[in-house]
């Protein structure tokens, strides 16, 4: 029998799953998650729990928390964590905010969907303690610096094709666990919250003189996938740099939704907040990693630097606003010139259409260069720990929010990742260049396949 009730109608959920959490008194058993795992996320239905020794199986991605009508699931709340180290004058406590947070946020606090708050989050997290805020574009801009030069190279190279993007923790879960096989086609490249925490903890750590024990680094995303991913064994690099067992590069990771109630109860009135600005060194992002946000968006990102990487020229102002990548389709596909270079490119929105792709590219064998997968559909901005504005959520306030960053990005001054002076600075005093030794070392990871949870007696066999 399983310890898993109501498995057939309900989604189940591990006990110590890093990311989302159920209240059994609150739930009505109407389905809704599981509904959305099996169709929209591809993982219910796609395995057995009598295969898997009664385990289940979970991405993290946290749509579930999404349609759930009666909140009985809901991201694993860290903040209350975060709140005591805030209170604590030995630690300083660095805050990072991912791309979409600033647009979604709004609408926990009576906004239209889209408007753009971003002064007012970093003005919140100073109120609540921070000593720190950066801006996590600033780590999506250094994963555009050696994610692209990693493409580029492979191309050269003739190295494995095509090279998947690999920033949504979920779906490299996903492939981890349904899809091994393309492991080697995973971009090495360590997610943005990831690479900043790293270097919040070595480069930042160095130029102010900061004990890097005393730091700790919380991430504001809109994904509950990324509590599992920090707690990964390997993303500990400012460890193995200062040689001191203890560090992890990044410590807790709060959603969108924790931020808000976090706010809420300190009585902290968000609409009357006066803008403040992000903090330097690490604080400054380009509209190319402020769109990563979105489906498409790493995508356009890596078209832009990878242009220069390849020509030594500024991109085509159609790359500035690319528009075969953007929008909410299943599956985006374009064929790309840049230079003498022609590349195939394709953008999937969510784990469930990934799965259809993968399985036919499994049979057709059909050439890309370059694929970016998304766990939630829409990107980020439809994450996991995003506001419940309606349930579910419809595509017109997806829009909204895509729309809200896209156009943040065109009214941005610098607009390519390689442009920015705190990126190009970084790599001048310390890293070298992308794709040295030492960037390789921090900023880059490794993948392992999970398949055998999907059949463990065969496994004890």
């Amino acid at each position: 029998m399983s310890k898993h009730e109501y498995e057939t109608v309900r989604v189940p959920i591990e006990d110590d799953n890093p990311a989302i959490v159920r209240d059994n008194s609150k739930c009505i058993l109407c389905g809704a998650c599981k509904s959305v795992c099996k169709f929209s996320q591809g993982v219910f239905g796609n395995y057995s729990l009598e295969k898997t020794g009664d385990k289940a199986i979970c991405i993290n991605c946290g749509q579930c928390t999404l349609v759930c009508p009666t909140n009985a699931i809901t991201e694993v709340m860290d903040y209350h964590k975060v709140k005591e180290f805030v209170k604590d004058p030995d630690k300083i406590v660095i805050f990072q905010t991912s791309p979409s947070v600033r647009i979604a946020a709004s609408e926990l606090f009576g906004m239209e969907p889209g408007t753009l708050v971003e002064g007012k989050i970093i003005a919140a997290l100073r109120k609540l303690g921070a000593s720190y805020v950066f801006d996590t574009t600033f780590g999506a801009d250094l994963t555009i610096m050696e994610e692209a030069k990693e493409l580029v190279d492979r191309i050269k190279n003739g190295s494995k094709l095509p090279q998947f993007t690999s920033c949504c923790p979920a779906w490299v879960n996903f492939i981890e666990t349904f899809f091994p096989e393309y492991i080697p086609n995973l971009s090495t490249t360590k997610s943005p919250i990831l690479m900043e925490g790293a270097m919040i903890k070595t480069y930042f750590a160095e130029k102010m003189q900061i004990d890097p024990t005393k730091i700790v680094n919380v991430a504001v995303t809109p994904c509950t996938a990324k509590k599992g991913e920090i707690l990964r064994e390997e993303m500990n690099s400012s460890s193995k740099y200062h040689h001191i067992d203890s560090l992890r590069d990044m410590d807790y990771v709060i959603t969108t939704r924790e931020l808000a109630l976090w706010l809420k109860e300190e009585e902290i009135d968000f609409a009357t907040l006066e803008d403040s600005t992000y903090d330097d060194l690490l604080g400054r992002g380009t509209g190319a990693g402020l769109i990563f946000g979105n489906s498409g968006g790493v995508m356009e990102a890596a078209l832009r630097t990878s242009y220069y990487l390849l020509t030594g020229e500024n991109p085509k102002d159609v790359f500035l606003n690319y528009q075969p990548v953007r929008g909410l389709d299943n599956v985006k596909v374009a064929e790309v010139t840049i230079g003498d270079t022609a590349l195939k490119v394709a953008v999937i929105n969510g784990t469930f259409q990934a799965r259809k792709f993968l399985t036919t590219l499994k049979e057709t064998n059909e050439q890309y260069d370059f694929i970016e997968v998304m766990s939630c559909r829409g990107g980020c901005i439809a994450g996991g720990g995003t506001p419940k504005t309606e349930i579910p959520l419809p595509d017109e306030i997806k829009l909204q929010r895509m729309n809200g960053l896209y156009q943040t990005d065109a009214d941005s001054q610098l607009r390519n990742s390689y442009e920015n002076p705190d990126i190009k600075e970084l790599y001048q005093t310390f890293l070298e260049s992308p794709g040295s030794s030492l960037a390789h070392t921090l900023l880059h990871t490794s993948y392992v396949s999970k398949k055998q949870m999907l059949e463990v007696e065969k496994m004890i066999v």
